[in-house]
């Protein structure tokens, strides 16, 4: 395992970075950055308005048609089954745009919208959800826009606001805990709000959909000083680690009554991504030594047996052979997650190869084969997904490197040839064609827009450290929320680090986990600090009689082996 020194560096999260680099201060550079988050924004406002106009309070927005449907019992229903006959919506989309519009400044409607949902939100209807998308969506950014309403920083809510975002996010979570009711403690993928769980309710789920909750119910129970919702996320969370391979792989999906894989299956993509995110993004937001303990596991795994050059296949997780290579637009998410991590130089590796199937396209399609180099035959289909736009920003905020400013310009541009129509952004049906689907996913307000607009105006970064969950709300790194606050993290932003040449005015951000190699980094200077993967070789000279005297390699996470002539290394034949 890592050294407790270097975890301890490796806890820092990377969203608040300021270089001093001369090509940050150009004015002609801040003048560009300035143009395009003007850009962001007016299309933010462009979706945001014909949202309220044509679709609130339903849940999201018919661009092309100029209507709305109530989406929140399709989500994750690929097959429309036990659809509500009298939900009229929940305001989804406008959940979903509280945060942003707190980061865009807009605090006047964000109020507005916060009066509302306070007086007229329910969520005693007749409607089956889908825990995972429910909470990532709903209880998410409700939790989210409370924090932000309640924090004296923006001056959200002096006056008018009483805890009502909290007081619905508490109802809310009530009534997900009936779907925890298992044998095994892994929750039902699909909850009535009103009933509970159904009657002959399937019992087949995903690694996401039941180890991606316990940030949502885990800041719920700190905000409320109730344990049962952090609690039951928790419960399942262990439970499922406990379903891992010997190779510390996770299948896709599985039966939450027997504890059994229905998928064998397995990669960094749809059913599994946000598993591994929670497990790293937890650790941060509570600092819990278990919660890295699983994450540092799959994350070694990971880069074992799906790794292949800079892309990602999939694999049984008994064996560890490929299954399928493919590449999936969710995968996208990874490269920030390594940025997370400190491995910047494998995140920009594979961002590099997403940007150039982006550029092939147009638009990143949803599946792409990378044993034929080509589009799968059906899902060919661009969402609005967000997590290119993701990558990129941490990408950004890890190097200030100009180059991803210019793949963010791409990808406002992009958005805006393709997709933008009179009624709001359309998603792409086909990117071979560019024909246009009827939908604007509220994730496209909640996260799109938001990490594009934090790409070229982080402002909101400057006074505290934020976790971003996997629907793009944020949520504060709180000490009072830590078991054991890391002494990496500090209450303001700016602390000072010394190395033997001299001390550095520094934030939080730079403190990162250098990998070996790092794109010109000056922070790492000085520190024997490495990438979660890397186990240094037992003898500093890198000399060793036998394997066991051999680390793991940095960049891409392999196991050294020792030479014939007695040196630790990687060779052709690994």
């Amino acid at each position: 395992m890592l050294p407790r020194k270097s975890v301890t560096w490796v806890l820092l999260l990377l969203l608040i970075f300021f270089n001093l680099s001369t090509s940050h201060s150009d004015p002609r550079w801040a003048a560009k950055k300035r143009r395009l988050r003007n850009k962001v924004r007016t299309m933010f406002y462009h979706a945001y308005d014909n949202y309220m106009i044509h679709a609130f309070p339903h849940d999201e927005l018919k661009p092309l048609s100029k209507s709305f449907t109530d989406s929140l019992s399709e989500l994750g229903n690929l097959k429309l089954e036990h659809l509500p006959q009298d939900y009229n919506g929940s305001a989804l989309t406008l959940i979903e745009s509280l945060s942003s519009l707190v980061i865009m400044g807009n605090n006047t409607e964000f109020q507005s919208a916060v009066v509302w949902l306070s007086e007229n939100l329910t969520f005693d209807v007749d409607a089956r959800v889908n825990l995972f998308e429910c909470n990532i969506r709903v209880l998410g950014g409700l939790v989210s826009a409370h924090l932000l309403a309640t924090d004296s920083t923006h001056r959200l809510g002096q006056g008018v606001y009483k805890n009502q975002l909290l007081t619905l996010a508490e109802d809310l979570g009530n009534r997900f805990l009936p779907a925890f009711n298992t044998p095994t403690g892994l929750p039902y993928a699909w909850i009535n709000l009103k009933y509970g769980v159904v009657e002959n309710e399937t019992t087949e789920t995903s690694t996401s959909g039941c180890g991606s909750l316990i940030l949502e119910m885990g800041a719920l129970s700190r905000l409320t000083g109730d344990p049962k919702y952090e609690s039951a996320a928790l419960r399942a969370l262990r439970k499922l680690w406990s379903m891992r391979s010997s190779l510390n792989l996770l299948g896709t999906t599985l039966d939450v009554s027997t504890g059994e894989w229905i998928e064998y299956s397995s990669g960094i993509g749809a059913g599994v991504d946000s598993f591994y995110e929670y497990l790293y993004k937890a650790h941060i937001l509570f600092g819990k030594e278990e919660f890295w303990r699983m994450f540092h596991l799959a994350y070694i795994a990971v880069q074992k047996y799906f790794k292949h050059g800079p892309w990602y296949h999939e694999a049984d997780m008994r064996t560890g052979k490929a299954t399928y290579w493919q590449l999936t637009s969710l995968q996208a998410f990874w490269p920030g997650l390594q940025v997370l991590v400190g491995d910047i130089a494998a995140a920009n590796s594979s961002h590099r190869e997403f940007f150039y199937v982006w550029n092939k396209f147009g638009v990143l399609p949803e599946r792409y084969l990378l044993d034929h180099q080509m589009l799968h035959p059906t899902e060919k289909y661009y969402p609005l997904r967000p997590e290119f736009a993701e990558s990129t920003f941490y990408l950004y905020q890890a190097t200030k490197d100009p180059w991803y400013i210019e793949v963010g310009e791409s990808i406002v541009n992009s958005l805006n040839l393709h997709t933008k129509v009179e009624g709001g952004f359309a998603s792409i049906r086909d990117v071979t064609t560019m024909e246009l689907e009827d939908h604007q996913h509220s994730f496209f307000l909640a996260e799109t827009c938001k990490y594009l607009y934090l790409l070229f105006d982080d402002s909101f970064l400057a006074e505290q450290n934020y976790v971003f969950t996997t629907e793009g709300h944020p949520l504060p790194v709180l000490s009072s929320w830590q078991d054991r606050l890391p002494e990496t993290y500090i209450q303001s932003n700016w602390t000072f680090l010394k190395t033997d040449k001299e001390v550095r005015r520094t934030s939080a951000m730079s403190k990162q986990v250098c990998p070996s190699t790092s794109l010109n980094s000056w922070e790492c200077a000085g520190q024997k600090i490495e990438s979660a993967c890397h186990i240094l070789d037992f003898h500093g000279d890198h000399r060793c009689l036998t394997d066991e005297e051999c680390g793991v390699d940095s960049t891409n996470c392999r196991r050294r082996s020792c030479s014939m002539a007695g040196y630790c290394g990687l060779w052709l034949f690994i």
